[in-house]
């Protein structure tokens, strides 16, 4: 007959298990605890400077071209047709070199009608001139024979032959016509002086003169010329072209001098005053100037400050090469400085990493900057002079503050 044995437990079995089941329990809550591992980065891989004290010069860069100081703009001043053009963009042309031929019916008939305007006008103008001078003839032969009168008759009147009211009569009608010639001479002066007002005749003739060489300049403008001794840039035109009036016809520079047309980010521009020293860099030589106009308006984020070339220039400037200029702002004899980091801003607060001494790590570090220039910032706090920091761009690491390099 089989009798059931009582179940016996294992007590080093237990034990065993419940202990190594703390241990794993004590690994995980360390590891959970522990940091991540900091980053490798590879240090030629990164673009490293130090923290110096010394002069710093401030300044700030701009791009652009080369433009002419002296350009004439050539703009339509009527309704007219391209007829046939005779010079091209890159010719050097003279002041009185027809670039292109136009023409205008109505501007042709408008100046043949204030032609024969101006003739009617001066037509008036010499017949009430003449019949002023035949006022004033008229007037003074009747002043002298009313004279005559009365000499006569004042004569007569001392023999006692008139009487004296007949005497004083004609010295009444001697005066009058007398001081009516005086008034035709005066009259007579101010048409010969251009008196407008006093002259309807004057004023009209004068008027209608001024149309008539209006017109004959609107005419003689229909031969495009180029005004002035430079090269032909611009000549936007094709034969059979309608053009309206104030259309832009051509673009007459002078080949020198030149001047750089700088664009400058309009949050370095605040800074700029005319007459700073500019360092203008053609691809062929270095050329010193200054600034001397500075654009009031802000066109796609930047500024246009215009600078001078002074001094000998290199060989091969034109208008439209493409130049860089690095404008001077400030000089200051020692400030704290660094090679500026990436995303770096002049006035503002920047996360950087500090490289420890011995150079295997680098940790994150709060800097406060100053003024800006091109490749330089100036550091007012969270950095000592000799500190080696980071310039490259670290924003994938910016989950780390702390980095290895290998």
């Amino acid at each position: 007959m089989d009798v059931p044995r009582p179940k016996t437990t294992n007590r080093r079995t237990l034990y065993l298990s419940i202990g190594g089941g703390l241990v794993v329990l004590l690994a995980t809550l360390g590891l959970a605890r522990m940091k991540p591992a900091a980053p490798s980065v590879e240090r030629q891989s990164v673009l490293m400077d130090a923290v110096k004290r010394g002069p710093m010069v401030f300044e700030v860069r701009g791009t652009g071209t080369l433009v002419p100081v002296d350009i004439r703009m050539i703009t339509a001043q009527t309704p007219c047709r391209v007829e046939r053009i005779r010079v091209y963009p890159g010719t050097a042309v003279k002041a009185d070199t027809v670039i292109a031929e136009l023409s205008s019916p109505e501007l042709q008939q408008a100046a043949q009608d204030a032609l024969w305007q101006y003739r009617k006008a001066e037509a008036d103008y010499e017949m009430n001139r003449l019949g002023q001078r035949t006022s004033v003839a008229s007037a003074r032969s009747q002043a002298q024979a009313a004279e005559v009168r009365y000499k006569a008759m004042e004569r007569l009147g001392k023999e006692g032959l008139q009487s004296s009211m007949e005497v004083m009569t004609a010295k009444v009608d001697s005066e009058e016509r007398t001081g009516r010639l005086a008034s035709e001479e005066a009259r007579m002066k101010m048409y010969e002086n251009h008196g407008g007002k006093v002259a309807p005749a004057r004023a009209e003739l004068e008027r209608a003169r001024a149309l008539w060489q209006l017109k004959q300049e609107q005419v003689a403008a229909l031969q495009l010329r180029a005004g002035m001794d430079g090269v032909l840039q611009e000549l936007p035109l094709q034969v059979g072209q309608q053009l309206a009036p104030g259309a832009e016809l051509a673009k007459v520079a002078r080949p020198l001098p030149l001047k750089a047309a700088l664009k400058v980010s309009e949050t370095q521009a605040k800074d700029i005053v005319i007459g700073q020293p500019v360092s203008i860099d053609t691809r062929n030589g270095i050329v010193k100037g200054r600034v001397i106009r500075i654009d009031p308006a802000v066109q796609n984020g930047t500024v246009t400050v215009d600078a001078s070339l002074e001094g000998e220039l290199p060989k091969g400037l034109r208008p439209d090469l493409s130049v860089e200029g690095v404008i001077e702002l400030d000089r200051v004899s020692s400030a704290l400085f660094v090679g500026r980091p990436v995303q770096a801003q002049a006035h503002a607060g920047l996360s950087v990493f500090k490289v420890l001494p011995g150079g295997s790590e680098a940790i994150r570090v709060k800097v406060q900057l100053g003024r800006g220039s091109v490749s330089t910032i100036e550091v007012l706090d969270g950095l000592r002079e000799g500190d080696q920091i980071i310039l490259s761009d670290t924003s994938t690491y910016d989950n780390s503050d702390r980095l290895r390099l290998k």
